[in-house]
């Protein structure tokens, strides 16, 4: 039994569930343009500022025993002088500098003049030869090694590709970007759809940028299906069809076209009724309106051969259970395969 509630709502009688039909009035709104940040976005390239524990080497020409006091034979590095933890960095003649902060020009022209009181028109040269400033990266990446910031300015693109996304265990929608503190969510699957290119975000040391996995991001699709089972998914969503296209279809044999439910809200009964949305997949027009309706996780998709009345038998005994659909689907499915 089924009672009307305001608009096209239907109230299922003896359980905490409403149903809505799929039309397309539901599913004409808009998919969300994605954002970022706008802190994110005018955080332009600048010139490399020295950190702890960057290695400097500076080169004073005609002088080599101030560029290279362990030896000409030596790496670089070896002759190069630490920026300490507290941004201290010490230069024979020059004494002890604070140049935490500083840019390699900028180090350079206080070395100049400091030296000056000693040499004669000093000529120097000053580079970066080893990296402290760094960014962290954690889930679902092929290679989660901290990557260095150098002199040639780091986007999030860049970093995001030298790490390689773990294609089939991301969430790619879930990714967040972590800046003195804040989290910044970032969806990469819509920044980079429908002809889009996510645009240019420049990282600084000690960013942390983290990948969710996607074995949380579930939908669970059951009934007359031929494969039924629970489906991860790793974009920003996905559409009732392709959940139905990925299970092999509807069941040719024992499917009723007229009996596709998506079940939302299964796990908080207790507070909010649950929400059931249904489409009559009777014609092919109707897979069109299946496409255009978004899954979300936690979804249960249900297809069956029964009515209304044997819907309110299922229903009664689904919501009870939502803490074991994806177990149940899962074995379902390789039952079926084996």
């Amino acid at each position: 039994m089924t009672r009307q509630s305001a608009g096209d709502a239907t109230e299922i009688a003896g359980s905490d569930a409403r149903m809505v039909p799929i039309t397309s009035e539901l599913v004409a709104a808009e998919r969300p343009k994605a954002q970022v940040a706008p802190e994110l976005l005018n955080q332009r390239a600048q010139d490399y500022q020295l950190h702890p524990g960057d290695t400097v080497l500076v080169t004073v020409w005609e002088h080599p025993e101030l560029t290279s006091p362990a030896g000409n034979q030596q790496q670089a590095v070896t002759n190069g002088r630490l920026v300490q933890a507290d941004g201290s960095f010490f230069f024979p003649y020059a004494g002890t500098l604070n140049v935490s902060g500083m840019t390699v020009q900028a180090l350079r022209d206080t070395l100049v003049s400091r030296l000056s009181k000693y040499l004669r028109n000093p000529q120097l040269d000053v580079n970066v030869v080893g990296y402290g400033s760094r960014v962290s990266l954690q889930g679902a990446f092929v290679d989660t090694a901290p990557q260095e910031l150098t002199t040639v300015p780091l986007t999030l693109s860049q970093a995001i590709g030298r790490a390689r996304i773990n294609v089939e265990q991301a969430d790619l929608a879930g990714f967040v970007l972590t800046r003195n503190g804040r989290n910044y969510a970032l969806d990469l699957d819509a920044l980079n759809r429908d002809g889009s290119v996510a645009p240019d975000i420049y990282l600084r040391p000690g960013d942390h940028l983290f990948l969710p996995f996607n074995d949380r991001k579930e939908v669970y699709v059951v009934g007359e299906v031929l494969r039924p089972q629970a489906l991860t998914f790793k974009t920003t969503d996905m559409s009732l069809t392709q959940a139905l296209g990925r299970t092999g279809g509807l069941n040719p044999v024992s499917a009723k076209g007229e009996a596709v439910y998506v079940i939302r809200g299964i796990e908080e009964t207790q507070n909010t009724p649950a929400t059931v949305y249904h489409l009559n997949a009777r014609s092919p027009a109707a897979f069109a309106l299946g496409d255009r309706f978004r899954l979300r996780p936690g979804d249960v998709v249900w297809v069956g051969p029964a009515g209304v009345t044997r819907w309110n038998r299922f229903l009664s005994q689904l919501l009870p259970l939502s803490g074991i659909i994806s177990n149940a689907a899962s074995a379902q499915y390789n039952i079926g395969r084996d």
